[in-house]
């Protein structure tokens, strides 16, 4: 085997902004700003204008907005929140370190949460619903907030692999305050993004994220100054970095400064990055839709985009189908061949989820970035086709 397609590649993607990711770092060091500086609040300021929020709180991972995003909506012990079951485990972690329960539902053909089925596992003691929106598209987000203000739940949106991608609202709308007391309506009838519906968006931007940093990275985005406050605060040990003045006992969670210049230089060019995604896979639909054992991730759902974080596809001979591919020399991803759920140490309820149990045999995510070269997209395409289904 002589060829390799890599399924991301950084270091070519540094290669191609060179010039503007050196020269933030250059600023960054030569004057010695490392930590909670205006490089931050810049790429703060520029990812709530790109969500479409008032505010966004840059943290250390996408783990660490799904946490504080939980505790400050006030998720403790005895309270149940749903999640999908199938996404990371990140998701249910941090519903477990607040002192909850997560309550697991099964997904729909789309990968996000089936929405048939959120009402049949609420409680008295449901407090949060966290949509997951998967692979670089929405959860039905017009109907997870009518579930939530039907029952009077707290959203938090894990939109961790979903940067860019929107939904057209369709109906009133709005983003929720802390206690998920219903606001003035919104009645505009436009597109939101992800990350602007629920109480909180919580972004990642882990290395092989669309906005990916240079290690790792997150970020929360809402409308409720409160929210912003108490994440401001909690992320840096609970303290008013203006006042001196600790209101709680924190974490030590802050995006550093130089994460947030990099970010800050990527994030311009995001949306030319994510029209490269869309031709790549319309590429691949072009030349796959005809396999009729292969399902590809293109929906029929004309309100929702998808800015295809990943290529996920879905063949029914599983393993078989990727191994062919990496003996290729093409790396995929098979992401969760083994449901979370079913790692005994978590200890978490399996009500049972044959949507989650089939696509978890089936999927195969293809190589998918703004780096890669035609010709690999070509190679790609054929090696898929040469396999016998």
């Amino acid at each position: 085997m002589s060829r390799k397609v890599k399924f991301v590649e950084p270091a070519k993607l540094y290669l191609m902004i060179k010039e503007e990711l050196d020269a933030a770092y250059s600023e960054v060091m030569s004057k010695g700003e490392l930590i909670d500086r205006g490089q931050l609040r810049s790429f703060e300021e520029n990812l709530a204008a790109f969500v479409g929020t008032k505010y966004a709180v840059g943290l250390n991972s996408g783990y660490d907005a799904l946490h504080m995003s939980l505790r400050a909506a006030g998720i403790g012990s005895g309270d149940e929140v749903i999640v999908p079951a199938h996404t990371f485990v990140a998701t249910a972690s941090a519903v477990i370190n607040v002192g909850a329960k997560p309550v697991l539902v099964d997904v729909g053909k789309d990968f996000n949460v089936d929405c048939d089925k959120i009402e049949g596992a609420i409680t008295s003691r449901t407090k949060a619903i966290i949509p997951v929106h998967l692979s670089g598209y929405m959860a039905d987000m017009v109907r997870v907030m009518e579930i939530a203000d039907k029952y009077r739940l707290v959203v938090v949106e894990d939109a961790c692999q979903s940067l860019g991608t929107s939904m057209e609202s369709e109906t009133t709308g709005r983003q929720q305050a802390t206690d998920s007391k219903p606001q003035a309506p919104n009645t505009r009838n436009t597109r939101r993004m992800a990350g602007s519906w629920g109480l909180t968006g919580c972004w990642s931007f882990y290395p092989f994220k669309m906005l990916g940093g240079y290690g790792d990275g997150g970020a929360i985005t809402t409308n409720d100054p409160d929210v912003a406050l108490f994440a401001t605060r909690m992320r840096y040990n609970g303290e008013d970095r203006h006042s001196g003045e600790y209101h709680g006992h924190g974490f030590t969670c802050l995006l550093d400064n130089l994460q947030a210049a990099f970010l800050d230089v990527k994030l311009r060019y995001l949306p030319q990055w994510i029209e490269r995604r869309k031709a790549i896979a319309d590429r691949y639909r072009t030349a796959l839709s005809d396999l009729p054992e292969l399902l590809l991730p293109h929906y029929d759902d004309p309100r929702r985009d998808h800015v295809y974080q990943n290529y996920t596809v879905r063949s029914k001979q599983g393993n078989d189908f990727s191994e062919y591919l990496k003996a290729k020399g093409i790396e995929v991803l098979t992401q969760f061949r083994k449901p979370y759920y079913r790692h005994e140490a978590l200890k978490l309820e399996n009500r049972g989820f044959p949507e989650t149990e089939a696509l978890s045999r089936e999927v195969c995510s293809l190589p998918m970035n703004v780096e890669i070269a035609d010709d690999d997209i070509d190679y790609v395409i054929s090696a898929v086709r040469s396999f016998k289904q």
